[in-house]
């Protein structure tokens, strides 16, 4: 779909300028001017008016058929906009929602209908004027429902009444996250559950850590040879082994860590099978055992625990062989499930290593505006989107504006902070599930773009409303799809529970005791990924798994070239201020200019007279140059820059090569060029990494006599310097020193300099490679 959307909006693509993906400060009259109208829960909103109607329940309806009152709808309806109860009944309590945006009529009907009704008139109905509709603003109690008469078309009373309540509230009501919102049109009922709002949590994740102790009383069909023995682990999904075991008997040893992602609440046994490889591809089970999770230890910490035997089931056989493990759920862990980088959670898994909180994050999500057409509806383009915010394991999702490219949302959320040096993912979606049947249950979700805040980088108690660019980078190249307004403010509860935490360290502690390895993070992260996204995309309204792998980065470990141009100009852009001293420092050797080399000459005798200056100086110079560049620092959140991204100097082939799935689809001319292109890239970097290496080992040639000259040479300096060091005061050695590195360019011979040329000449391993 998103392929589709690219061809089709490629004809009316422009270039962008820095304008169109720069941050916009944004003025709107947020809580309508009065905190008291919303609530101070919908400070950080614009407020919006909806006429609700609750429909509780009927009394006293004609029956029909054997069926008695008890299959019928109501309608609420004004204007041409309507909702209906979802389920026939005399007992409903639903909320419908109609937006007073949409300069709705003066006249609400509520009306009953059969079940069987087509264009038939109602049961019965009741009429409201919304001019006498009472408006109701949180934290007003809760409007009570009433019984209304039933009359017909005439104004004459009929038999039954129904209950309703009817009143014109915000999106502070506390009905709002459940209410039907009747702005959408003609939606199935599946549709209709996806518009609304919800929150969601992500799953406790655990990991279950199993220690393979040994094998005892195993016994093979093949009773000639010894087979490779091995134990595999199984959980749903994943599945891990262990090495070979070396032993040539019937008892095997491993004593090897193997460590699983689980979901709580735990729906999955660990299936732990001993296995023997007794030819190509071919493994004999030797026996199993299933256990439950939930009868699994659990620690908190690297206390060793016990170990237990569980015997391994094999239906070919009565005889009982066993297996030594040692199993449990490490709640020590934070286990990822976001990128490193952009992680907005750090607790470990068990709430009881919990610290307090620091303070509290609240985001209002404002709306849309500029929104590309994502599909076609009735022959034009059109969207239907909404936005999902991700911090800790709490997920919020707005409700879905239907058909609109400037959507307001105008919702609030709020988040408990235990770490500043945390992330706020928000993302904005296409809502592609809106009709129901099959062809929507196969569709996914559009994206549209995401924005990152790092909470570190903003000030405190401050309110920051800004307009995000949503850029996105696909195969076509980089494009706008629009603009988010925001609303943030990020309260400190204690400023010293804060300045604490960033001496604290950032990972629990058994990421420190007893650290995973790079590859078990990467593989876990994924499995983790994987449980999130299936146990949210079981809630109601689902939050879909396109959706949750987007804000998650789920591919953010595969080869991009431009990525790694990026890396590579990071890295030049952090060396950048240590070069720029280093040519400041030539020049002022140089002579470039005299009264500053004077000046540095000057200087150079304080600190040597008085070495107690040196380490204050420094120090005192680097509070001096913060304080100067104070001025400068940054007013507004990070957001997504594209010039440090190079996404708008990448090439399209670069951009087709990053989005390609793996396995790889491309065809095989488009392969050996790519191939090509990272041999030539991948030997540059070998040739650099060549380098870097040839220096390290001719520092090490120094005094490993490889070279007897060299090493004579350096040996005999080394004891000139050992005399002169011993017989010479330090502080005419350090302004020998200095002098001799700062004289005058007259006095300095053609480089290179006699040190450079000796330590070129040193021998290096490149010789002895293949």
């Amino acid at each position: 779909m998103i392929h589709l959307f690219f061809q089709f909006q490629e004809k009316m693509q422009i270039p962008l300028s820095e304008e169109d993906c720069s941050l916009k400060e944004t003025s709107p009259h947020l809580g309508n001017g009065s905190n008291e109208r919303l609530g101070t829960k919908y400070d950080l909103v614009e407020q919006m008016l909806f006429l609700y109607v609750r429909a509780v329940k009927a009394k006293g309806l004609p029956s029909k058929g054997n069926n008695g009152g008890s299959s019928h709808f109501v309608e609420a309806k004004v204007g041409n906009l309507r909702g209906l109860t979802r389920h026939p009944g005399s007992e409903w309590n639903q909320v419908f929602t109609f937006s007073k945006d949409r300069n709705l009529p003066s006249v609400l009907q509520v009306m009953v209908r059969s079940k069987d009704f087509s264009k038939d008139e109602p049961v019965g109905l009741v009429v409201f004027d919304l001019n006498e509709i009472p408006q109701r603003v949180p934290p007003d109690s809760p409007l009570a429902p009433q019984w209304y008469n039933l009359e017909d078309w005439r104004g004459n009373r009929v038999q039954g009444e129904v209950m309703l309540a009817v009143w014109i509230g915000t999106q502070a009501d506390e009905a709002f996250p459940e209410a039907w919102h009747c702005d959408a049109g003609s939606i199935s009922d599946e549709g209709m559950a996806n518009l609304r709002s919800k929150v969601y949590v992500s799953p406790k994740l655990w990991y279950v850590r199993v220690n393979v102790i040994e094998a005892q009383e195993l016994r093979f069909t093949d009773k000639t040879r010894f087979p490779e023995v091995f134990v595999k682990v199984v959980m749903g999904v994943q599945g891990l082994r262990t090495r070979i075991s070396k032993n040539q008997s019937v008892n095997h040893m491993w004593n090897e860590d193997l460590i699983l992602v689980a979901a709580e609440p735990f729906e999955e046994q660990v299936v732990i099978s001993v296995e023997a490889k007794v030819g190509p591809n071919k493994d004999e089970v030797m026996g199993k055992v299933a256990i439950s999770l939930h009868n699994v230890e659990r620690r908190l910490d690297g206390t060793t625990l016990n170990s237990k035997w569980y015997n391994l089931e094999k239906k070919e056989t009565n005889i009982s062989s066993r297996i030594h493990l040692r199993i449990c759920l490490d709640g020590g862990y934070h286990v990822l499930d976001e990128s490193t980088n952009h992680s907005s959670d750090l607790r470990p898994t068990a709430k009881q290593l919990w610290g307090p909180s620091i303070g509290v994050l609240e985001l209002g999500v404002l709306g849309a505006q500029g929104l590309l057409p994502m599909k076609t509806k009735d022959g034009r383009g059109a969207t239907d989107a909404y936005c999902v915010a991700k911090y800790g394991q709490k997920w919020i999702r707005s409700r879905t504006v239907v058909d609109c490219l400037a959507p307001k949302w105008n919702e609030q959320y709020t988040w408990e902070v235990y770490e500043p040096c945390t992330v706020l993912t928000v993302g904005v979606f296409d809502n592609c599930h809106l009709q129901g049947g099959e062809k929507a249950a196969a569709a996914r979700d559009n994206v549209i773009g995401k924005i990152r805040i790092r909470l570190s980088t903003l000030e405190t108690d401050r309110v920051y409303i800004h307009s995000y660019p949503l850029l996105i980078l696909s195969n076509g190249g980089l494009k706008k799809m629009g603009e988010i307004q925001l609303a943030l403010r990020f309260t400190c509860l204690s400023m010293l529970s804060m300045l604490q935490t960033y001496l604290q360290p950032l990972l629990p502690k058994m990421h420190y005791t007893h650290p995973l390895s790079v590859a078990q993070i990467e593989l876990l992260r994924y499995h983790a990924m994987q449980n999130v996204s299936i146990r949210l995309g079981r809630s109601e309204p689902p939050l879909r798994r396109e959706a949750v792998e987007f804000m998650l980065d789920v591919g953010s470990h595969m080869w991009s070239m431009r990525r790694s141009k990026v890396n590579f100009f990071r890295i030049v852009s952090a060396l950048s201020g240590l070069v720029a001293s280093i040519k400041w420092f030539n020049g002022i050797c140089n002579w470039k200019s005299p009264l500053m080399t004077v000046m540095i000459h000057l200087l150079l005798v304080i600190l040597v007279v008085f070495p107690e200056l040196i380490l204050p100086t420094f120090f005192l110079n680097l509070f001096f140059i913060g304080i100067w560049r104070y001025r400068w620092k940054p007013r507004h959140p990070p957001y997504m820059d594209t010039k440090l991204s190079l996404a708008d100097a990448v090439s399209l082939d670069e951009l087709e090569e990053e989005f390609d799935p793996f396995p790889t689809t491309q065809q095989t001319n488009v392969l050996k060029m790519r191939y090509d292109r990272l041999r030539s890239v991948a030997g540059r970097v070998q040739i650099v990494a060549g380098d870097l290496a040839a220096q390290g080992e001719r520092m090490q040639a120094l005094l490993s006599w490889r070279d007897p000259r060299a090493t004579t040479l350096f040996l005999i300096f080394c004891f000139l310097v050992a005399v002169v060091l011993y017989i010479t005061p330090m502080r005419v050695v350090a302004l020998a020193t200095g002098f001799y590195i700062l004289r005058h360019p007259s006095l300095r011979q053609e480089p290179p300099s006699v040190f450079f040329n000796f330590f070129r000449r040193l021998p290096a391993q490149t010789d002895r490679l293949l």
